[in-house]
């Protein structure tokens, strides 16, 4: 296991951490500054942690729902470089003994050792479309993967349209060496000519279920089937471990409604969670030049996107109409401006380090930090950002079986945040 050294090994004793930010790219998140402070001490508020000016003149909907206050970690931690070498990690799930399970944009997948070590590429993996955004993206294992070693994950396929979000399942051989009777079980229609926007990760429900997120593909063209129902693009999914709809999906039933459509309105969703005490679904998603956002997710609601947003159009102008709300549309929990662009989140639910319970952890691309949110009564009090001088797009955060956060970044690395 390497340890870092100056850049490498850093001790962290945080107070005072987040006044700095080291967001390289898009942005989202208006100008609010203070959040209630009900629910936490005020004297342990900071200054809140984004400091560039945003890119629009928007107003928060609510007090809070950007720019909210920082906040320090008290524990000392410790981050240490903990596995390198992988070739472009994009998603990751923990195997039952402690080990991590991750896969490369390219098309392969990867197991990393207690200790670090990382294996040999898994063969046996359908090819993948890894242009542009594309690749082989997220992975969960079975709730009964012990017994049945099923392992699922997304990609973008290619077809005779275009290319497109899908889902995957095969057996995890005994000898870890492939991936056995591998198949499509669902692909999120319809394909497009783009290597954009893919979404895409997975999360269990809790009854057996897999919640999938798709992106919109970016296109001007194809943005507006985040609002369509006939669609699977720009939405959360819900579907069986067949790829069939999942029982109790909020639209099943109705006429020209794609059944499998949990939530809609999104624009890439990068980041899925379950929260450990409610058992709500949180999601993470990018938005335009601005606007990224943090949502709690409600069966059959609609997210907005692209008739409201809190950022802007890459060359200035305004999303649509410029509008932030509209009635019958849900505002998100939290946004930035500018951008973070948010990709694999997690909650924390350890108690290696107790103040980090149930806070919210997201892997920033462009912001290369990882961001912790304090998050009480369905609201954001506090905002962290964590490993922000190793210069890392962060892709995905993953709460470890030892208790401790480990975090991907697509130069290769996996660093390990504990004790």
């Amino acid at each position: 296991m390497k340890k870092l050294t100056s850049l490498s090994l850093i001790i962290f004793t945080v107070l005072g951490i987040g006044n700095i930010s080291c967001d390289s790219k898009d942005s989202s998140s208006n100008l609010q500054d203070t959040a209630d402070s009900t629910a936490t001490d005020t004297d342990s508020l900071l200054s809140p942690v984004e400091t560039r000016p945003p890119n629009t003149d928007y107003e928060p909907a609510f007090s809070g729902q950007t720019r909210v206050n920082g906040v320090a970690t008290e524990t000392d931690y410790q981050v240490t470089q903990f596995a390198d070498g992988l070739s472009r990690p994009w998603g990751m799930t923990n195997l039952p003994d402690g080990r991590i399970l991750v896969t490369e944009k390219e098309g392969t997948m990867r197991i990393v050792s207690t200790s670090g070590a990382v294996s040999t590429a898994i063969s046996g993996i359908p090819s993948v479309n890894s242009s542009g955004q594309g690749g082989l993206l997220d992975v969960a294992i079975d709730p009964d993967f012990s017994n049945n070693r099923i392992v699922y994950w997304s990609f973008s396929q290619d077809g005779s349209n275009g290319t497109a979000t899908a889902v995957a399942k095969g057996k995890l051989a005994e000898d870890e060496s492939s991936i056995e009777n591998a198949e499509v079980i669902y692909t999120a229609i319809p394909e497009f000519e783009s290597a954009l926007h893919y979404g895409s990760r997975l999360e269990w429900d809790g009854e057996g279920n897999l919640f999938v997120s798709t992106g919109e593909r970016s296109d001007i063209e194809s943005r507006p089937e985040a609002q369509e129902l006939d669609a699977a693009l720009g939405k959360v999914l819900r579907i069986t471990t067949e790829g069939e709809p999942a029982e109790g999906n909020p639209f099943i039933g109705q006429d020209n409604v794609l059944p499998e459509i949990y939530s809609y309105g999104h624009r890439n969703v990068q980041g899925l969670a379950t929260h450990p005490v409610t058992g709500d679904l949180w999601e993470a998603e990018f938005g335009p030049k601005g606007g990224d956002e943090v949502n709690l997710i409600k069966p059959g609601k609609d997210y907005g996107w692209p008739t409201i947003s809190y950022g802007i159009e890459y060359s200035g102008g305004p999303i649509g109409q410029g509008i932030t709300q509209q009635e019958g549309m849900e505002q998100p929990i939290y946004y930035w401006d500018p951008v973070v662009s948010p990709s694999g989140i997690t909650f924390y639910s350890g108690n290696m380090i107790s103040e980090w319970s149930n806070n919210l952890f997201l892997a920033g691309l462009s912001g290369q930090h990882i961001v912790r949110l304090v998050i009480e009564d369905e609201r954001v009090i506090g905002e962290e950002r964590l490993l922000k001088d190793e210069n890392q797009r962060f892709r995905d955060v993953l709460e470890g079986k030892d208790g401790a956060l480990y975090a991907i970044t697509d130069s290769g690395r996996m660093y390990r945040i504990g004790l």
